[in-house]
């Protein structure tokens, strides 16, 4: 595979900008001592974006894994979430600088120019250590499809969740024998447990939390309904819009009614949402990372996905995965122990399952250990309800399409736009997104092969 034929504005422009071009030395390169100095006989350089209860989970992986294989040193790094880290990334690909590993969100892997910045995994080599297309979901393994190649081997999927507590639930009647969150069919049922909910809800403290003014939360939440719709974006060849405009309005009718019906307080923003769950407030939504932060809370509560609100289960679902970025001269030794350790951690990804993601080996799930893992075992058929964003360029987390979208639902939401407008402009931004080149390669999505 040759050298990419991309120069460093055209990269900086499609990953986030030029303003973070100035740290891309330290951060990307690492601190401490070179792993070689451990004596091992391979080295393997792994970039990620993991921090927090994620980080902690990875480097007791990574730990794991180091003392399976003492003649492999790993040397990791972890850099900055969103789109620092892409631009980085993409920079080190075109550079020759490339690590021999890496992280990127499943949405991104599309328009990041595989082939050209992505170098496609040996599925013979995945196999020999374990790791087989058989194994898991085939909506999520397609999505690191490109053109035929495999671009990403997927380690998990997050979703975005209904949290419920219990307590509340339990003194207003909606706990099932199973201790669980009664059944949801059709919005009406949604809205009459908000009622219910409400009345046992203690004063100063709203009923419902849902980032009703954050542009990526709410359009993960419209991406989830508007799957349940059975709502399209674009035909298969990339040249059509085929967004639904009056699904459209659906849903962003049902997101504002949270506000108008006095269920969400517009005075609470942010994370409030969370934070009047761990005091008593019964519901928020939010993505299933926060399972390890209600749990250090000590809150008896349980997670369900998105209430089928329209008929349809789908839930709005990203994917962590490993890469490999562009390297001329990839091959050999280092390039054998990455897809070792990829395959290594994505097998033993119960430890990454305690900061609340499903793991994508299915294996995984039907262990005893697994299905005790609560509220884990509540919501893992997720997996087979996934919603995601179409695959194009322009997708995935902090792509463009969130940005440029997301704030249209929120002006919806909060009352800003009326819904049917918003459907309207949601439409327009659609049919210019469509039309509008990859950065990375000069290509639109018609013509950079975005069907797996």
């Amino acid at each position: 595979m040759g050298q990419p034929g991309l120069n460093r504005r055209q990269l900086l422009a499609a990953a986030g900008g030029l303003a973070v071009a100035g740290s891309f030395g330290f951060a990307a390169l690492g601190t401490g001592a070179d792993a070689l100095a451990s004596g091992a006989d391979t080295r393997v350089r792994y970039w990620n974006l993991f921090s927090g209860g994620d980080g902690y989970n990875m480097i007791a992986m990574l730990d794991a894994f180091r003392k399976d294989n003492p003649d492999i040193a790993v040397k990791d790094s972890t850099l900055q979430w969103g789109s620092p880290f892409y631009t980085k990334l993409a920079m080190a690909a075109a550079g020759s600088r490339a690590p021999d590993l890496g992280v990127m969100h499943m949405g991104r892997v599309t328009g990041f120019s595989p082939g050209r910045l992505l170098d496609a995994w040996d599925v013979d080599l995945l196999a020999k250590y374990g790791v087989r297309q058989q194994d898991f979901n085939p909506q999520l393994w397609n999505r690191g499809v490109i053109d035929g190649e495999l671009y990403a081997v997927p380690l998990d999927i997050h979703v975005q969740l209904c949290f419920y507590r219990r307590d509340v639930l339990k003194k207003a009647g909606l706990l099932g024998d199973d201790g669980r969150m009664v059944p949801v069919t059709s919005a009406d049922e949604w809205f009459d447990v908000l009622k219910e909910a409400k009345a046992a809800t203690k004063k100063g403290l709203q009923t419902f939390g849902f980032w009703h003014s954050d542009q990526n939360f709410q359009w993960w939440f419209f991406v989830a309904f508007y799957t349940q719709l059975g709502g399209t974006w674009f035909n298969d060849a990339g040249t059509e819009v085929t967004f639904d405009t009056d699904k459209a309005t659906q849903v962003l009718e049902f997101l504002r009614r949270h506000i108008t019906d006095g269920y969400a307080d517009p005075n609470f923003g942010g994370g409030a949402g969370a934070e009047q769950f761990v005091n008593g407030s019964p519901f928020v939504w939010e993505g299933n990372w926060s399972v390890p932060v209600f749990d250090a809370a000590k809150v008896d509560y349980g997670a369900t996905p998105l209430p089928p609100v329209f008929g349809k289960q789908a839930t709005h679902a990203e994917s962590h995965a490993f890469v490999l970025p562009h390297q001329a001269d990839r091959g050999g030794p280092a390039n054998e122990a990455a897809h070792q350790l990829a395959a290594y951690i994505v097998k033993d990804a119960q430890q990454w399952a305690l900061g609340g993601h499903i793991p994508a080996y299915r294996p995984i799930l039907s262990t005893a250990a697994y299905k005790k893992m609560t509220p884990q075992n509540e919501y893992v058929s997720a997996m087979d309800h996934q919603a995601t964003e179409p695959k194009v360029w322009f997708a995935g987390s902090t792509g463009i399409l969130a940005q440029d979208i997301g704030p249209i639902v929120v002006s919806s939401t909060t009352g800003s736009a009326k819904p049917d407008a918003a459907a309207r402009r949601m439409k327009s931004e659609l049919t210019r997104l469509l039309a509008t080149k990859n950065p990375m390669d000069g290509r639109t999505a018609a013509q950079g092969g975005a069907v797996a």
